[in-house]
């Protein structure tokens, strides 16, 4: 067991996770939930992009995940259904902090990713029925023209569409790193083989 105490205390990864979450939501100033998400084509070469986590769920097992929304027909959507897997970095520089995670990637598309559709704006529920995410567009105004005919067919209402959910990535990594002085950063990773299998820690070298 690697030699943690203070902010990396704890025996849940995703608690501690949830926890610097938290701080960040009090001292960031835009978005403290942004994460770099990467996934990679199929000729191998990875595609990074700014997603928003939107939970980070705890188990009654202890176990978690972090989840995001996206269309599923995105290239991220494609590429995770393709490899079934994704990593990403959450970065706080008001905090000096981050977390790195890498795992396997399941779709949420029932009752929870209903309920969070159904939170979002007007606007925003209609804009994912009316965007047709990563394919090329003519114009800005073609785009709005959508979003037009989708309002009028869909009214105040709107389901979620069956091409938009939740993404839930189960990790078999995660790193937790603050920063230290004189670059003497502090590191511990969080890893085992699958979710069933028990987290094993190590402080690494900055």
């Amino acid at each position: 067991m690697a030699d943690r105490s203070g902010k990396f205390a704890g025996d849940n990864p995703f608690v501690i996770a949830r926890d610097w979450l938290a701080e960040a939501t009090a001292s960031e100033i835009n978005d403290p939930n942004a994460m770099a998400l990467s996934t990679v084509d199929e000729d191998g070469l990875p595609n990074v992009r700014m997603v928003l986590l939107k939970e980070i769920e705890v188990h009654d097992d202890g176990d978690g995940a972090f989840v995001f929304y996206t269309n599923y027909g995105s290239k991220k959507g494609q590429e995770i259904a393709a490899t079934g897997k994704a990593a990403f970095v959450l970065h706080w520089k008001s905090l000096r902090r981050q977390i790195r995670v890498r795992g396997h990637v399941t779709r949420e598309e029932g009752p929870q990713a209903d309920e969070y559709y159904a939170s979002r704006s007007l606007k925003s529920r209609l804009g994912a029925w009316a965007s047709d995410q990563s394919q090329p567009l003519s114009s800005r105004s073609s785009l709005l023209a959508d979003v037009a005919k989708v309002t009028t067919a869909k009214g105040i209402n709107p389901a979620r569409p069956p091409f938009w959910g939740g993404f839930r990535i189960s990790p078999v990594e995660i790193e937790f790193w603050a920063d230290g002085d004189f670059r003497l950063h502090d590191r511990f990773k969080w890893s085992r083989e699958g979710r069933v299998d028990p987290w094993v820690t190590v402080r690494l070298h900055p």
